[in-house]
């Protein structure tokens, strides 16, 4: 765990001070350590989450990829759900990568109106990467990390697909939920965060969300 600072367990300062965004990062399981070192080096400040607590203050959530059952057995043990529901109702920023796609989706936590396919591509053996074009996403195609990859069967009218992969989609946004099905944390390219990171600020600032759920 990175080290507290003025009295907050778990959360690491950045050269930007007091005015960089708290970023939490869902650290009950899987790949949480990935996506805070991405945060920090974008000069985010990054608490991991284990418990409603830690949801106080912040200006976005990262629900990372891992094994989503585990996860989600763990969210409803600590008593997380009401209150990250809570949050991401009232606006909170959140990215979902790859199993925090499924967390997102009708059949879990109920934010995002999608659903689902588990482990779509095949299990580890099929895991592949895959150049991606987001459309929000300047600078060329975005490389995608795909482990045990789902996809997105289906999705509501509010629901904006961002990138395909053979018709299937892998990457989508609702208001300021992101969800992706791939690693972005894992392939050196931090447009992924960096759009996130701007609907963390936004969020601080207290600019309303597009398409408040």
């Amino acid at each position: 765990m990175a080290a507290g600072s003025a009295g907050e367990p778990g959360e690491a300062p950045s050269g930007s001070g007091a005015r960089a965004p708290l970023i939490g990062v869902l650290a009950l399981q899987g790949g949480f350590e990935a996506h805070g070192r991405v945060l920090r080096r974008l000069g985010a400040r990054v608490r991991e989450v284990r418990v409603p607590g830690e949801l106080s203050g912040l200006s976005g959530l990262v629900l990372p990829g891992g094994e989503s059952t585990t996860m989600m057995l763990g969210v409803q043990r600590e008593g997380l759900a009401e209150p990250l529901r809570e949050l991401v109702r009232g606006g909170l920023p959140v990215l979902g990568s790859c199993a925090g796609l499924i967390m997102l989706d009708s059949k879990h936590l109920g934010l995002m109106d999608i659903r689902a396919r588990r482990n779509a591509f095949g299990g580890q053996i099929r895991s592949f990467e895959a150049d991606l074009e987001i459309g929000e996403l300047t600078g060329g195609p975005l490389r995608g990390v795909f482990i045990r990859a789902p996809w997105i069967d289906e999705h509501g009218p509010d629901v904006e697909v961002l990138a395909e992969i053979e018709d299937h989609p892998v990457a989508a946004r609702q208001g300021r939920m992101l969800a992706v099905a791939f690693h972005s944390e894992l392939a050196g390219d931090d447009r992924v965060h960096l759009m996130f990171l701007q609907w963390a600020r936004a969020f601080a600032a207290g600019a309303p969300s597009p398409g408040m759920i």
